[in-house]
């Protein structure tokens, strides 16, 4: 599926904060607006997002399909993590929610914000992020990249922002230059999260702040800047792991509402 540019219409939307959780931000500095989603619907476009697969690493090893992970709510999607339940014919102690549009919609140099609200629990492990489309040679983990546009854990009142590559994580490069940032967020409300793709380098934003730039650099090393090409957007709720550790499952359920995502291009 190709972006859809939403021209007047989404001028309009960008126009009226009321509409909206959130406010963007981008219209004010140069961006047009190419493609968004708004979650008003009863279920998500299947033509955009696939429900997550369980896998066997800490952030998905507790994914379902199930509904019970998944919600439609006053314009938000609303992802789970919750106790597993007697009688699921499940192996695993919690469940949790996530979508992507991978093998679906992919975003090559542009800006993504998303807008979300993030409740907290012990051992809660948010995620938006992007990795590389399957399409690409180098789609393999770590040689094409990952941009984290925002990881939180437990209660925090900051978010990470982080990138992976061959040069970070197999070559250990984590200080030439810095792969990553913090920035503090609105714990009880919505936040933006934002992320700029450019052929030269990566900046992040929380709330329209600025929290890290990561840039392009001159090294003989090998892929040290492999962000230059198509991703594909994950958001997804997750529950425990070596970085969050242990799960309270007192405090659970815990949800993640996603109110809209949006991707822009410079306007010409």
């Amino acid at each position: 599926m190709k972006l859809k540019n939403v021209g007047l219409v989404g001028a309009m939307l960008l126009s009226g904060a009321a509409l909206s959780m959130c406010t963007p931000k981008a219209a004010d500095n140069g961006w047009q607006l190419v493609w968004e989603e708004t979650f008003d619907s009863t279920d998500v476009n299947p033509e955009v997002w696939s429900r997550i697969d369980r896998g066997n690493v800490d952030w998905n090893n507790y994914m379902t399909k199930a509904d019970t992970c998944y919600e439609m709510r006053d314009g938000n999607l609303v992802l789970k993590g919750i106790a597993a339940y007697e009688g699921d014919g499940d192996s695993v102690p919690y469940l949790t929610g996530g979508v992507y549009t991978k093998d679906k919609v992919a975003f090559g140099n542009g800006r993504m914000e998303v807008c979300a609200k993030l409740q907290g629990a012990k051992g809660a492990w948010p995620a938006i992020w992007m990795l590389p489309d399957p399409k690409r040679p180098d789609a393999s983990w770590p040689h094409g990249g990952e941009i984290d546009i925002m990881e939180r854990l437990s209660h925090d009142s900051i978010a990470y922002q982080t990138v992976h590559s061959y040069y970070t994580y197999e070559l250990g490069h984590e200080s030439n230059p810095p792969p990553g940032s913090t920035g503090a967020i609105n714990p009880d409300d919505y936040n933006v999260y934002a992320v700029e793709i450019y052929p030269d380098s990566l900046s992040f934003y929380i709330n329209d702040k600025h929290t890290f730039t990561y840039p392009r650099i001159e090294t003989d090393l090998p892929e040290q800047f492999p962000f230059d090409g198509d991703f594909y957007l994950l958001i997804d709720m997750q529950l425990g792991g070596n970085w969050v550790g242990e799960v309270d499952p007192a405090q659970l359920p815990v949800e993640m509402l996603i109110d809209w995502v949006r991707f822009y291009k410079r306007k010409e």
